[in-house]
């Protein structure tokens, strides 16, 4: 499709038509529930609109700067992949999304284990402690020693593997995995709370009690934890003095404004885990670091962005 248009003056017929074939396009290749991700400089691909809403943010702001191939809204990528890239909009149908979820590639490519030599397990495989699966196994020769277990991620993987294979009630496409990433993708995508979802599983659960639905938000997160690319939770002073980090780790006050690192000096110390009980002894303050080398990491060793990361070197 001709694109020159896009170069034109915002007021200008040429422009203006333009947009309209783009939205055609669009349209017809990416909207799902009658909307697509407007392109605009705000909005970024980010967000979901209706057709005029979409229009006039690319008449009022325009189109994202290097915007020219329209990965997001049909067309096919620069190495001539047969499939488009699906951001995957959150309330379109959820048998779309049971095609299209690459659920053991998703968790082979965030261990970084590769599926050369491997042998997948059957569908009704649950993982357990006392299964015993050989270090070699990831080997060509598929061959095993009986008495060794597996390494940490290879024992991650399994574990995974299992909730992966277990329906969510009989007969749906949807596993307990697939289920709890959805609904945590939703999370995120909204900015839901960890009580509203905790109140919509509670719902959920009395509207199908045949279903394998779990009780709470923490339950969730304990299941797709292993997933990785979590946080690192740091108490800080409540006067942003300091991150009680590093040589400062155990320091119970900061030695400047005296602020104590507790809200209750009094409490008990307990080790505080995120997934586990909750410390009686609550910080005044908790910085969450997002480490950037993991996500980095991952964005090369997922199968389905590596070649964009590489693209710079390679072309």
């Amino acid at each position: 499709m001709e694109r020159t248009w896009m170069n034109f003056s915002r007021a200008s017929d040429e422009y203006q038509n333009g947009v309209q074939s783009f939205l055609d396009f669009a349209f017809h290749n990416s909207s799902q529930e009658n909307m697509i991700l407007c392109p605009c400089k705000k909005c970024g691909n980010i967000y979901w609109h209706y057709r005029e809403v979409v229009y006039e943010h690319l008449i009022v702001d325009g189109f994202i700067w290097g915007y020219k191939k329209w990965i997001f809204h049909g067309e096919c990528t620069p190495s001539g992949a047969s499939s488009t890239i699906n951001p995957g909009y959150p309330y379109s149908g959820y048998h779309q999304y049971v095609r299209e979820d690459d659920m053991e590639g998703m968790m082979r490519d965030a261990l970084n284990i590769r599926s050369k030599g491997f042998q997948s397990f059957p569908p009704n495989y649950v993982a357990s402690d006392d299964y015993n699966i050989g270090g070699n196994t990831f080997m060509e020769t598929r061959r095993s020693v009986p008495n060794e277990q597996p390494n940490e991620e290879a024992a991650k993987f399994y574990t995974l593997l299992g909730e992966m294979n277990e329906e969510l009630y009989e007969g749906s496409k949807f596993s307990k995995m697939s289920f709890c990433i959805r609904l945590f993708h939703l999370k995120c995508l909204r900015g839901w709370t960890g009580n509203f979802l905790t109140m919509l599983l509670e719902l959920l659960r009395e509207l199908f009690p045949f279903a394998k639905i779990l009780q709470s938000c923490k339950d969730m997160k304990k299941v797709i934890k292993d997933l990785g690319l979590g946080y690192n939770k740091i108490h800080s002073c409540p006067n942003d003095c300091m991150l009680y980090w590093g040589d400062r780790r155990n320091q119970q006050s900061y030695h400047v404004c005296g602020k104590s690192r507790w809200m209750n000096r009094d409490a008990e110390d307990v080790n505080e885990d995120e997934y586990g009980p909750q410390s009686i002894r609550k910080p005044n303050k908790i910085l969450r670091y997002f480490p950037l080398i993991p996500r980095l990491q991952r964005l090369f060793m997922s199968s389905k962005t590596a070649e964009f990361m590489t693209w710079h070197h390679d072309q």
